[in-house]
């Protein structure tokens, strides 16, 4: 049964971290979609404070909009005003033309006669001459209001044609005011849609991140159960045995107690096309695995692929892996022996059966086992 239950977690291992990769090569990994999460707040940030300071923009254009307003409309008062004003003084310009007109026809149809009838029916020198400088007087009267009423007119012409100039020039300005309001609205309005696909983003976004990470912790939860399985609850198990060394090479051999050999350096098996980087060793779980020969432990821990694992570091580029143990008992930066025991026999990570595969690297390069053995 517990073989069984096994096989099937690690099924929903491969399963769970086949789907995660691929959902990532095709879009995005955890570490991305936060820093997309936080540009994506600074741009919907940013464009938030553009919108507040197109919107002050355009509370500003209003305000001068209704003051422009209101200047229009006094200056429509003023200039209804000073039409009244020059049409008033253009009355009291004819009016007094008119007056003119008359008097001096009356003296002209009168002639010299009547100014000598004026003159004979003077009391004295003195009347006479009265008369004679009232006559002169009126006429220079009439000529003095004329010249004061015509001025008067010329005087509101000019006021008007000013206000009138006034008046385009606010036309003129209320209108620049219309279109910068008009450019304004379509700026945010096209800040408001750059925010809410900003928004949409976000949300695609952090769906995306949630997605990554309950498949993250899914994977975690079930490599947690594969290794409890595998090792019987845990990962690190004291050695069961003192030092053992086989054979005449350079390494002991890593797991004396094999049953078979089920895969050799540079073969290449059905389900991987890559030529094997080591010698797997078939052997029921449990069974005790050896330090080929004396080094530093460089990793004891565990690797989605090589299960629970042991690197050691043999010095002059001579580095020894031991993978898919059911559990470990050494740790990192520990020195060991040729011949110490630093695992048993299991089937964790990417394994079909209980085994334990060694690969020797020379420089970084995976080499033939056999050649120290």
């Amino acid at each position: 049964m517990k073989g069984r239950m096994r096989k099937i977690t690690g099924i929903l291992l491969v399963f769970v971290l086949c789907i995660g990769t691929a959902s990532q090569s095709g879009a995005v990994t955890i570490d991305e979609a936060e820093k997309k999460a936080d540009q994506l707040e600074s741009d919907k940030k940013k464009a938030e404070e553009e919108k507040k300071t197109l919107s002050e923009k355009l509370d500003e254009i209003i305000k001068k909009m209704n003051e422009t307003q209101e200047h229009l409309t006094a200056k429509e008062d003023e200039i209804s005003d000073a039409e009244n004003e020059l049409i008033q003084a253009q009355i009291a310009e004819d009016d007094q033309y008119d007056s003119m007109k008359k008097r001096i026809r009356y003296l002209y149809e009168g002639g010299n006669t009547q100014f000598l009838e004026m003159m004979m029916t003077s009391s004295s020198i003195t009347d006479l001459l009265n008369k004679a400088e009232y006559v002169a007087k009126l006429s220079s009267y009439d000529r003095d209001m004329l010249v004061e009423f015509q001025d008067t007119v010329k005087t509101v012409q000019d006021k008007e044609a000013k206000l009138q100039e006034e008046y385009k020039n606010l036309n003129t300005l209320q209108s620049q005011l219309v279109e910068q309001q008009t450019q304004a609205q379509e700026m945010i309005s096209s800040k408001e849609a750059q925010i809410a696909s900003i928004q949409t983003q976000i949300q695609q976004n952090a769906d995306t991140l949630k997605e990554l990470k309950e498949k993250a912790e899914q994977a975690r939860r079930l490599q947690e159960e594969q290794a409890k399985l595998n090792s019987g609850g845990s990962s690190f198990k004291p050695s069961a045995s003192g030092n053992v060394v086989s054979g005449n090479g350079y390494f002991t051999h890593p797991c004396p107690g094999m049953t078979y050999q089920s895969s050799y350096f540079g073969e290449v098996r059905a389900f991987d096309p890559r030529p094997h980087k080591g010698n797997d060793y078939a052997a029921p779980a449990g069974t005790p695995t050896y330090a080929a020969a004396a080094g530093t432990v460089v990793i004891a821990g565990w690797s989605n692929s090589a299960g629970n694992w042991v690197v050691i570091n043999h010095g002059n580029g001579l580095v020894t892996k031991y993978m898919h143990h059911s559990a470990i008992c050494v740790a990192a930066g520990q020195k060991v022996a040729k011949g110490q025991q630093i695992g048993y026999v299991g089937s964790t990570g990417y394994s079909s059966g209980a085994h334990l595969h060694f690969q020797v690297e020379l420089n970084g390069t995976a080499v033939n086992p056999n050649t120290y053995l």
